[in-house]
């Protein structure tokens, strides 16, 4: 009986030793991540590919602290109207607000601290250094000569906490630019309540109420009024007309530090204050730092890495933190949300914004349900409420692509939603006018014809004909798998009928998807490299948009006639110099192969199809080289992330496997940058083993059983098994 009790002991105390051993190896984490990486921006022409006349687009990423996919984004505003309202090469900062993305919106609520009386409402900036700036996950430091005031930052899911250290304790100041954020505001208000408490709302297209509590007494709320009137700002929904009043803020001396906690909620001041109760009040600021590092520790950790450089594990767990700051929350801790229409509701799941899905269908939503497979059923239930609402599945900038982000999520085994109610709307979109547009032409044509247009430029705006009929090709593969899944095999042989309509607009004479005419002819006066906005092709040119058939690639070179001649279609996209246009989201080539924007993010891996599985080995290993932390402070990457798409893309390159058909539960491997990954994904980690120092893959082998080919399955990546990589 006691040999009984030690060895149970000794199990318990063994596995106590276990994760706190596994505790401690997380921690190593995320003292490799580094949120400044992508705040810079490129300048010099031969990383950009052309010589620039304005600021490109940079990443647009914020630094600031947050949780994964969470409510709130605390960051400095270096910049409004700016891609994340901040930019590493600014010099000066103007407050910290509360939501971020990179698309030049959001930057909600700016709250600047500040001393004395030495500042108007259009002078209250500070400069700062980053040499005085720091930031991790879930945390954000800088330091404010003009006011001598260090700014801790830091956060839960729906709540923030300030801590301001003044060098003097007198005259503290915070300045509350509500009538300031990178959208037109509409109107806001703000409310002393008691001694100690701030609430109100400021709305733009949303409305975010906040309810903040000091640790110092409110003495008064004074208004500064501006001499000028503030612009709208990209994708404002207007403004409160006239000069704007910017409310500040005076507190009572005290000798510590000014701390703000502060609770935000969608819904209303009342939820704002029931989050900030739920999740913070009561915490210290290292308290709620420290559980914010471990959460990021709990999912950074779920990959481990071994091998490599520092600095390719660097960039490795900066882009898988990247990867998890949107879609963000909206739902309250009680359950509450807006809905689509406008309405408060609870439906018992976290309620989410939409996925950025025409960039990130590729890639990071498949990551998001690998890693953190809750968010994302959440997600896909959020998707559908706001169809079930509005009467289509929604959608992102361009496209259909909820149909791949929900077939791809449901044949992985993701599956805590209405998958039906889901199909229904994905099935109307494909057959009726509404989410996709010119889709009554598509299902007529097998195409969509372009206008003719005399001399188009890189502004004009048309159809975006060729990259709608590719990206509907998929999306109706997408439809369609889920079709087969449900039994619904009328609409599954229908959708299978379209998928290859992407043939419909290739050019033999010119081997590029090309635009066509309602006649059937083809656009005239072609130049595969001019770039278009939105006219043939959507932010590309015609190199980048025509191999684009993820779900029949051996079709897609079978337009080529040979294995060879699509070959040098490749390679010609690679050695064909780019010409030098500038275009502002476009930016790092490799020939006219652009990383820095998304459409040709898959065209690499075709080299497999033509059997030159080295020669795409070359250019991703390229690729991770040298696009992701350009630039004269190594920050820059080659374009925008784009809610993590260009991370995303990087963590499944470094791991040695990638999305290559979103909607198939399986994936393509490559070398990984890594000796060793292990993947905590079920009851027993994954790991994924390369053997041999070279480029070209000689074997694959799942637990020694050889692998056909070069795709894997999800379902094996999740049964604890070895995946042997084995390269000459």
């Amino acid at each position: 009986m006691k040999r009984n009790i030690l060895l149970i002991a000794l199990l318990f105390l063994g596995l106590g030793y276990a994760n706190a051993q596994k505790r401690t190896m997380s921690k190593q984490v995320t003292s490799y991540v580094n949120p400044l990486l992508g705040t810079a921006t490129l300048w010099d022409p031969k990383d950009l590919g052309f010589v620039p006349t304005y600021r490109s687009w940079g990443a647009e990423v914020f630094p600031g602290a947050s949780l994964p996919n969470a409510m709130v984004q605390l960051t400095p505003v270096s910049k409004f109207h700016s891609g994340s309202g901040y930019q590493y090469e600014d010099t000066v900062i103007y407050g910290f607000a509360h939501t971020s993305k990179g698309h030049w919106n959001l930057c909600n609520i700016p709250l600047m601290p500040a001393s004395g009386s030495d500042f108007t409402a259009d002078n209250y900036q500070s400069p700062y250094s980053h040499k005085k700036e720091s930031a991790h996950p879930g945390y954000y430091q800088v330091y404010l000569p003009r006011y001598g005031i260090n700014v801790e930052l830091t956060s839960t899911l729906r709540t923030a906490f300030h801590k301001y250290t003044y060098k003097s304790n007198i005259n503290k100041k915070l300045i509350a630019d509500l009538s300031m954020s990178n959208e037109g505001v509409r109107s806001w208000k703000i409310n002393q309540e008691g001694n100690n408490v701030l609430s109100g709302f400021q709305q733009t297209g949303e409305k975010i109420y906040f309810y903040a509590v000091s640790n110092h007494q409110i003495t008064a709320i004074d208004t500064l009024t501006s001499t000028i009137i503030p612009s709208q700002g990209r994708g404002g929904q207007g403004r409160q007309a006239g000069p704007k009043k910017t409310p500040v803020i005076s507190f009572a001396d005290a000798a510590k530090p000014l701390e703000l906690q502060i609770g935000f909620s969608y819904v209303s001041v009342e939820n704002a204050k029931a989050n900030l109760k739920r999740e913070m009040l009561g915490k210290s600021f290292g308290q709620v730092r420290t559980e914010a590092t471990n959460t990021w520790n709990d999912l950074l950790g779920k990959i481990q890495v071994t091998g490599g450089t520092e600095r390719q594990k660097g960039i490795f767990y900066s882009c898988l933190y990247r990867s998890f700051l949107w879609p963000v929350l909206r739902s309250d801790a009680n359950g509450d949300f807006t809905d689509a229409s406008g309405k408060v509701v609870n439906k018992g799941f976290n309620y989410y914004t939409e996925p950025s899905m025409w960039d990130d269908y590729r890639n990071k939503d498949v990551l998001l349900g690998m890693l953190a497979p809750k968010v994302l059923n959440d997600v896909i239930q959020s998707m559908i409420d706001k169809g079930k609402i509005g009467g289509f599945m929604p959608t992102f900038f361009h496209g259909d692509h909820a149909s791949p982000i929900i077939a791809g999520s449901y044949l992985r085994g993701l599956r805590g939603y209405d998958v039906k109610g889901a199909y229904d709307l994905m099935l109307k979109n494909a057959t009726v006018e509404g989410t996709r547009k010119y889709v009554d032409e598509y299902n007529a044509k097998g195409y969509i014809a372009e206008d003719a247009v005399e001399k188009p430029t890189l502004g004009t705006v048309r159809k975006a004909a060729v990259t709608k009929t590719l990206e509907y090709a998929y999306d109706d593969y997408a439809t369609a798998l889920l079709a087969k899944e449900l039994g619904d095999m009328k609409s599954y042989d229908m959708l299978m009928k379209r998928t290859g309509n992407y043939k419909n607009v290739f050019n033999p004479q010119t081997g590029f998807m090309q635009g066509r005419l309602a006649d059937g002819s083809w656009v005239k006066n072609f130049d595969p490299g001019f770039v278009y906005y939105e006219y043939m092709y959507r932010e590309a040119n015609a190199w980048e948009s025509t191999f684009f058939a993820p779900h029949d690639p051996k079709g897609m070179i079978s337009l080529y006639g040979t294995k060879s001649a699509a070959e040098k279609k490749l390679d010609d996209m690679y050695t064909t110099p780019y010409d030098g246009r500038e275009a502002a989201n476009m930016s790092g080539f490799i020939g006219n192969y652009c990383h820095g924007n998304q459409p040709d993010h898959s065209t690499t891996y075709y080299y497999y199809f033509v059997d030159k599985q080295p020669k795409a080995q070359m250019y991703l290993d390229s690729i991770m080289n040298h696009y992701y932390d350009m630039g004269k402070h190594k920050l820059a990457y080659a374009g925008m992330d784009d809610a993590g798409e260009m991370s995303a893309w990087f963590v499944y390159n470094a791991m040695g496997f990638y999305t290559f058909s979103p909607a198939d539960p399986n994936y393509i491997v490559s070398v990984p940058l890594f000796d060793k990954v292990t993947l905590n994904l079920g009851a027993k980690p994954t790991t994924i083993i390369k053997k041999g120092k070279g480029r070209k893959i000689t074997n694959i082998a799942w637990n020694d059983k050889k692998v056909d080919g070069y795709f894997i399955d999800d379902a094996d990546l999740k049964k604890g098994k070895t995946l042997t990589i084995t390269t000459q």
